[in-house]
């Protein structure tokens, strides 16, 4: 049987629950030379986010995927111990981000093999990360845009590393069946991922198409859609709510089973004093879910975006 892995272990798909598929506890904007737990205390992170965990609980929301990946702040046992606390069921990542000029690429990923790459993420995954049992429960990268769309390799436009990163997600995910969350916010870009995930002989069913709401041309979304990769609509609330609304209602009328909705909210800012400000991950259940209804999207659809595409995009086929 398929089952979803936690920061607590398996769960089976049915148990995650109301998700969101998209969020961060804690990030680290300090790049991938300097990063590490020395930076934060984990008791204080802890104290500060609880109280935005138990807010999205007590509106019944009991799946959550904390996308920061290893070199921008990644913490699996605050994670454990949030998830302890609140009784949410907790997803944490391996992989390396991209985006951003790749300032939380490690060193040695430049010098790394592709397979070399996906086997360190696979070892994550086999035997936990870092000295702990908890293994990741998705694969998360990130790409930066690219200035035009190339159908020839290599990289389809993509920085070498950045192509290099997506084929060893790819890779990765064939090897553990963990699915890629990219963080790409450019629809060239994804499409550039796409064809490297055919090369790969990669079923794209197995990538998240981060930020794809700040692509505006709904082209590239159908392209998206019509390959068989998840459409994540992830900046909930950065957004205006009529145009975001629009937008998720076209979603919805054609590609209702490939769409998932987040905030990318939270954090605490390791560095900044107390974490520094904080979004709250309220917004879809307070604000844009009820407006959608007032569109007369139906309940039924309402639980097709939050429960059941979330535990169908990070089910592992056992």
């Amino acid at each position: 049987m398929p089952h979803i892995e936690t920061v607590l272990g398996p769960i089976e798909p049915a148990e995650l629950g109301p998700a969101l598929p998209h969020e961060h506890i804690t990030t680290d904007f300090i790049g991938a030379a300097d990063v590490g737990p020395h930076r934060w205390d984990r008791s204080e992170v802890f104290d500060t986010m609880l109280p935005y965990l138990t807010a999205l609980r007590e509106r019944g929301f009991t799946g959550f995927a904390d996308c920061t990946p290893q070199h921008l702040g990644r913490d699996p046992e605050l994670l454990a111990d949030l998830s302890r606390a609140t009784g949410m069921h907790i997803l944490t990542s391996t992989g390396y981000y991209g985006a951003m000029d790749d300032l939380f690429v490690p060193q040695h990923a430049y010098e790394d093999t592709i397979d070399t790459l996906a086997a360190r993420w696979i070892a994550e995954w086999e035997e936990g990360i870092g000295d702990t049992s908890i293994r990741p429960g998705l694969i998360k990268i990130g790409v930066d845009p690219i200035e035009e769309e190339s159908t020839k390799g290599p990289g389809y436009g993509l920085s070498d590393i950045d192509s290099r990163l997506v084929a060893a997600a790819a890779r990765a995910h064939r090897a553990t069946g963990l699915t890629v969350a990219s963080h790409t916010a450019q629809g060239i870009a994804a499409l550039a991922q796409l064809r490297i995930f055919e090369d790969e002989k990669t079923d794209p069913a197995g990538l998240i198409v981060v930020h794809c709401d700040d692509e505006p041309d709904a082209r590239y979304h159908r392209e998206i859609a019509a390959s068989g990769a998840w459409l994540e609509y992830d900046h909930i609330g950065l957004m205006p709510l009529v145009s975001h609304v629009e937008m998720t209602m076209s979603a919805l009328e054609n590609h209702p089973d490939q769409l998932l909705l987040s905030h990318d909210a939270g954090w605490y800012h390791v560095g900044e004093p107390g974490g520094g400000e904080i979004r709250d991950y309220n917004y879809l259940h307070d604000s844009f879910l009820p407006a959608l209804r007032e569109r007369g999207v139906p309940e039924g659809l309402i639980r097709k975006v939050t429960v059941d595409n979330p535990s169908r995009a990070f089910a592992i086929a056992d």
